[in-house]
């Protein structure tokens, strides 16, 4: 497993990841999954009171599993080896600005996606930079921000039972935190990492949420991207591209 410490990659066996915004149907969901693949994982939340709430319930909720968690603050979040950013496309990068020097030279991903309801449509909303990640590397410029698991249907996410069964499509401007983001996704059983290229590329990978959102609603189910024609070798780079089970 490759981790980020300062601006150095090394191999380690697990990690500790903070999770902002990490009481949600998304952030939770993907605590619990980091956590029973081996990784520590801090629960951030504006309020810590949520976060203990939070971590109670998922410990209840699961008993036969050992989930590594720990509430705490955002500000206990940040402090981790790996942060992820779960909080509302509203609010990303205004929050993560607030801890710009804490984050500097760390893997920082977003999984958010600006959309709108109009009517029973989903609609993408395109930020001024182009993308929520375009804006959250601009506020932490010394950071190595990826986009990630915009894709991942919460519901499965959050159960471990049952696999993901999902590709997940990846982009950063740093090709060694694609690599951070690429091993982690490979714990998360049914999923596979994609390397879809430079951070540019989130404004598609956000807005593509909006069409499998409208899919949901139009087929009364919860949908999630596969791709065909991939082998399990990438071409481009040596890297295996396998599915956890």
């Amino acid at each position: 497993m490759t981790v980020v410490r300062g601006t150095r990659l090394c191999k380690a066996r697990s990690m500790r990841i903070g999770i902002i915004g990490g009481t949600g149907p998304a952030g939770s969901g993907l605590a619990i999954r980091l956590g029973v693949a081996g990784h520590d994982v801090v629960i951030g939340s504006r309020s810590k009171d949520r976060s203990v709430e939070k971590v109670a319930e998922l410990v209840a909720l699961w008993p036969n599993h050992q989930l590594r968690l720990t509430a705490g603050d955002n500000a206990d979040a940040v402090g981790c080896e790996l942060v992820v950013v779960a909080t509302p496309w509203d609010s990303t990068a205004t929050i993560v600005g607030e801890f710009a020097e804490e984050l500097r030279d760390k893997v920082v991903i977003t999984m958010a996606n600006a959309l709108v309801k109009v009517g029973k449509e989903f609609q993408p909303l395109v930020p001024p930079r182009g993308s929520i990640a375009a804006h959250v590397q601009a506020e932490i410029p010394h950071s190595r921000v990826v986009a990630a698991m915009q894709h991942l249907p919460a519901k499965e996410l959050g159960n471990l039972d049952h696999k993901v069964d999902s590709d997940v499509l990846i982009c950063s401007d740093f090709p060694e935190a694609i690599e951070v983001v690429s091993d982690l996704v490979q714990q998360i059983p049914g999923c596979r990492p994609l390397n879809t290229g430079r951070l540019s590329n989130a404004l598609a990978l956000e807005a593509f949420t909006a069409v499998l959102l409208q899919l949901n609603v139009r087929y009364k189910t919860r949908v999630a991207p596969r791709l065909t024609g991939i082998p399990d070798i990438d071409p481009r780079n040596g890297r295996k591209t396998t599915i956890a089970e």
